[in-house]
């Protein structure tokens, strides 16, 4: 009986050593973290594109959009390598001229056709013409022999003379009425020819036209350099079996290399951050030891949508300060827009700051801290008051968080009073915002033009025993993980 009970004792023993054991092994897991002090950054991070800040176009030819020639799409039938160096005047592509097969078949036909009827149209009038000109000599020779009869019919009775007379008039007037007639007949001749002349120059000009276009369907350089595929507006490249058209005629390009621009997209809630002259620090995917840096020189005002993307973007673009003659124009870029920084002060990881009714975090040496907080990047966020430098805190939830003894509660009145002071600032807004389109639905105006709505800030917030604060933009200096 002793022999069981011993072993019993030693049992629970041994279960109260592990227990011990398992609960310390299990706070020892609760990772720690230091505040730190120093310089804090808040930045936006994209992703973008190498492309040359000037550049040569190389386009089809300008007959394309020529007043007498109808074109519409037409393929590329070849083109030489994309990042070929080329000389000025040496071959880069040649254009389809199966697209004006028929458009020079039809013109052909035509001018044809209309040659026949200028032919044709100058033998008729030349015949009607001489036939109305014997009639008016007929007529010439009647209206002399008239006249004969009433010079030798003075001898004559007078009724004789009188006939004679009347005679002579009706040959006379027969005379005039059929110059009269030809005269008239003549012009609508002259200008039924004139007519069909024009048709047929205006048919040799566009034949002409036609033929010179065909003859520049095989594009050069205009000057030296690398070529590069035009880029379309859905983001596919130009090459051999693609289509331009007269509206959109741009082949390849020939960059300027030795200024170079980052262009990325900067998506709709953080573009209100972005503006030009704003510092870039900017990295190259294809050389990731390289660092340049650069500056904003254009925001877009209104966005887009890119291909296979449901989110509104912002085009942006980067001035690159340095010139690398290993860039090339479409190598990929991370960008990272300096939005603000600030110096000298104590952040901590968003994973170790909570927010209940007040925002907290769980010190190491068992206290449940209420803290002031300020601006955060990504990873980071500043700590007004409440901790210092160098003060350990938990990342994550501790054991027993119901054993910390709360602290900080002096910084209460001025978390409520931030907290009066931002809901003003909000209902300020809103009715900024009411007000602007009550006016606009009126059609007025303020001072002539509309305000644009104030942005707002976006805070995430993480709910359970306490909400953990995240969003905002990624921080470039300080420790911690994210």
């Amino acid at each position: 009986m002793k022999k069981k009970t011993y072993v019993i004792i030693g049992l629970a023993a041994a279960a109260a050593v592990a227990i011990f054991y398992f609960s310390r092994s299990k706070e020892d897991a609760s990772q720690k973290v230091k505040a730190q002090k120093g310089l804090f950054e808040i930045v936006v991070s994209t992703t973008g594109e190498l492309q040359a800040s000037s550049m040569v176009r190389i386009d089809a030819p300008d007959e394309l959009r020529g007043r007498n020639v109808r074109v519409g799409d037409v393929k590329i039938l070849d083109m030489i390598p994309e990042g070929t160096i080329v000389d000025s005047g040496d071959y880069v592509a040649s254009l389809d001229p199966s697209s004006l097969d028929n458009t020079k078949k039809n013109t052909e036909t035509e001018l044809e056709q209309i040659r026949s009827q200028y032919e044709n149209a100058l033998v008729d009038t030349s015949l009607n013409l001489k036939s109305l000109r014997d009639n008016i000599q007929n007529l010439l020779f009647n209206l002399e022999e008239s006249k004969i009869i009433v010079e030798q019919s003075i001898y004559e009775p007078p009724a004789t003379q009188r006939k004679a007379q009347n005679d002579y008039e009706r040959a006379l007037r027969n005379y005039e009425q059929e110059q009269k007639k030809y005269q008239l007949r003549k012009e609508q001749e002259t200008g039924k020819i004139k007519d069909i002349q024009i048709r047929l120059m205006r048919k040799e000009d566009e034949y002409k036209d036609l033929m010179t276009l065909l003859s520049k369907f095989r594009i050069f350089a205009p000057s030296p350099g690398m070529i590069i595929y035009y880029k379309e507006w859905s983001g596919d490249k130009r090459k051999a079996g693609s289509s331009i058209n007269p509206w959109d005629k741009t082949i390849a390009t020939l960059p300027d290399l030795s200024v170079m621009v980052s262009k990325t997209y900067v998506n709709e809630v953080d573009i209100s951050k972005v503006k030009a002259g704003q510092s870039v620090r900017v990295g190259v995917d294809a050389f990731p030891d390289k660092k340049y840096t650069g500056a904003i020189t254009s925001v877009a005002n209104t966005g887009e949508q890119l291909k296979n993307s449901d989110a509104k973007v912002f085009e942006v673009l980067v001035l690159m300060n340095e010139s690398d003659t290993i860039l090339r124009p479409s190598m990929t870029t991370s960008n990272e827009i300096l939005i603000s920084s600030t110096s000298n002060v104590v952040y901590l990881p968003l994973e170790a700051i909570y927010a209940d009714s007040l925002p907290f975090v769980y010190r190491s040496n068992g206290t449940k801290q209420i803290v002031i907080t300020g601006e955060m990047n990504d990873n980071f966020r500043i700590i007004e008051q409440g901790i210092n430098e160098g003060d350990e805190v938990y990342l994550s939830t501790p054991p027993h968080p119901e054993t910390f003894k709360l602290a900080g509660q002096e910084l209460i009145p001025l978390i409520r009073e931030r907290e009066t002071k931002k809901k003003e600032e909000e209902n300020r807004k809103e009715n900024e915002k009411s007000e602007f389109r009550r006016r606009r639905g009126q059609g007025e105006g303020f001072g002539g033009q509309f305000p644009p709505p104030d942005g707002q800030r976006r805070q995430g917030q993480r709910q359970g025993g306490g909400q953990r604060q995240g969003g905002g933009q990624r921080q470039q200096g300080g420790g911690g993980r994210r």
